[in-house]
């Protein structure tokens, strides 16, 4: 049984920063053996993709609206990913999901579609507002 579990969000002013992260429990405690990402669902919208990670030794993916305010990081060894959101906007108001997929992992062709994550956590919300 795979778990994952966000936190982080909370109430960011525009221009500000924050950083969320996922602990991954599963049996053997293997991060590795996933590909991780974030998603987010703004309201009324649907969730969409933000950032991906596939391997350790692999670079991230970012959604390209995205690029340049938005870190993503993994940690196997304990394993936790992150993302780290500068420069915040009022659109980044969302719910924040952790995903992971695998294994086995999906084609690198696949890593931006939410059907590629075969788990999810429960989301942490971020509000960006004055």
């Amino acid at each position: 049984q795979v778990t994952l579990v966000e936190s982080g969000g909370g109430l960011a002013q525009p221009g500000g920063s924050l950083r969320l992260s996922c602990a991954l429990s599963e049996p053997d405690s293997r991060l590795y053996r996933y590909a991780m990402a974030w998603f987010r669902q703004a309201p009324g919208k649907e969730r969409e993709f933000v950032a991906a990670y596939r391997w350790i030794g692999g670079s991230p993916f970012y959604a390209e609206s995205l690029k340049g305010r938005v870190t993503m990081s993994r940690d196997d060894a304990t394993n936790t990913v992150s993302l780290q959101m500068n420069s915040l906007q009022s659109d980044d108001t969302a719910v924040y999901y952790c995903a992971a997929d695998g294994p086995p992992v999906s084609p690198e062709s696949a890593v931006r579609a939410a059907t590629s994550y075969d788990y999810w956590g429960q989301g942490t919300r971020v509000t960006v507002s004055s």
